[in-house]
């Protein structure tokens, strides 16, 4: 795993991977702790190369980018047999190297498209979207796919913005937020607080609630779970059992050639009372039709 255990993106992929192998093998975990400490990533990475040595393992899961550039591609990739397969990666797989003869593995592509639509589902006054994302590998990837594909987004883009630490967010809401009906954001955890701590994602959102009036949408459950208005999610619980499932395959004897690299396609769409009824929005009920309605913990 690229981040910390507690991450509530690892927990979905652990579960997905939990799902589809917990009662065919024995599965050991190992967590890079890059969201919170990405300077210590390159050390991690050698403590997962030893741990690798030390099991000797039939097969590997390695999740999001930063276990592919800190530890798959610099220890294993073309150095061993072991079949590995990739989750989590926002990046294109090429960027790796990917796929070859023994490693494959999905994509994570955010629902970016639908979320806002959604969202306008939800609120028809919004007229463009900003975007709030870390700058990080992630975010960077993040990005391209938004430039990618805005041209088919249902509003237009007024800025995207690739930030670091609250400080930034303060600029941005008090130069820029009035200009945005409303802010989708991604990959916030590890953005820098006034005394130089990494924030969890809920801590990004409050910081950036009490800052922005107006909507703020996500791409995951949990940004919904943290106070976020919508999301079309994502799952990480998809990710994870579709790279369990290609490597079950591969153990019980299909040749990973025949598993090329795939990407995620289901979505989910989440609601959170308490942010909706917050922003005075009242959906027409059609648009509640299966949705999954969430509150804030406090």
């Amino acid at each position: 795993m690229s981040y910390e255990q507690d991450n509530p993106w690892c927990k979905e992929i652990k579960e997905g991977i939990d799902r589809v192998m917990a009662e065919s093998a024995e599965l050991t975990y190992f967590y890079m702790d890059t969201k919170v400490d990405i300077q210590g990533g390159e050390e991690k990475a050698k403590q997962a190369h030893a741990l690798y040595e030390t099991l000797n393992p039939d097969g590997i899961i390695t999740v999001d980018d930063n276990a592919q550039s800190m530890f798959v591609v610099p220890f294993l990739k073309d150095k061993v047999s072991t079949p590995i397969f990739f989750c989590g990666v926002n990046n294109d797989a090429s960027a790796y190297g990917y796929p070859n003869q023994h490693i494959s593995g999905t994509l994570e592509r955010g629902h970016i498209r639908e979320s806002i639509a959604f969202l306008k589902q939800l609120l028809s006054e919004v007229e463009n979207i900003c975007f709030v994302v870390r700058s990080s590998p992630s975010g960077r990837a993040i990005k391209a796919q938004v430039e990618s594909e805005q041209s088919t987004y249902i509003v237009p883009i007024e800025y995207f913005e690739l930030l670091t630490n609250t400080s930034e967010i303060d600029d941005f809401t008090s130069s820029k937020g009035n200009h945005c009906n409303a802010i989708y954001v991604d990959s916030l955890e590890g953005i820098i607080d006034i005394n130089g701590k990494p924030m969890v994602n809920r801590q990004v959102i409050d910081y950036l609630r009490a800052r922005f009036n107006g909507p703020v949408i996500g791409g995951n459950s949990y940004h919904v779970e943290d106070g976020a208005v919508s999301a079309v999610a994502k799952t990480g619980q998809e990710q994870g059992e579709i790279a369990a499932g290609m490597l079950l395959k591969v153990l019980n004897g299909t040749p990973l050639k025949n598993l090329p690299v795939t990407r995620n396609y289901k979505g989910r769409r989440y609601i959170n009372v308490n942010s909706m009824k917050e922003l005075g929005i009242q959906p027409r009920p059609i648009v509640l039709r299966g949705v999954t309605l969430v509150t804030t913990p406090k």
